[in-house]
């Protein structure tokens, strides 16, 4: 089934008209076919540039542009993973808590804690740093 087509009508420099015409006329296709091939690899340079795909994922999530503009330019799965990048930036993280507060270091280690000493230095230690 054809994708509907909606008409599109636009200024454009004469001399680039006529090197369009001349190119259509060696090739043997309508200067429509030319339009939109050149369209169409234009967006998928677009598509895969760095700097337009943040310039795109920043006006995303500045909701400046809509997930169905997003699909369109990229597609589904980069859409998507847009999409829920952008609901776990949004989420909310839980805040922990604690029913009785915090044990306390006996019963937490169940033993006697150990605490740090400084050590006399050995004579080996001594020979290492010779």
């Amino acid at each position: 089934m054809a994708e509907d087509t909606t008409r599109v009508n636009f200024n454009a420099p004469e001399s680039l008209i006529e090197r369009a015409d001349s190119v259509v006329e060696l090739l043997d296709i309508s200067r429509t076919r030319l339009l939109i091939n050149a369209l169409e690899d234009e967006l998928e340079t677009l598509a895969n540039d760095e700097e337009f795909r943040r310039r795109l994922s920043d006006a995303y999530y500045d909701e400046r542009v809509d997930y169905k503009t997003i699909e369109a330019i990229l597609g589904r799965e980069e859409a998507m993973r847009m999409k829920l990048l952008q609901a776990s930036i949004d989420r909310t993280p839980p805040v922990p808590k604690l029913d009785n507060g915090l044990p306390s270091d006996e019963n937490f280690y169940d033993e006697t804690i150990s605490e740090w000493a400084d050590l006399p230095p050995s004579d080996s230690d001594d020979e290492s740093q010779a």
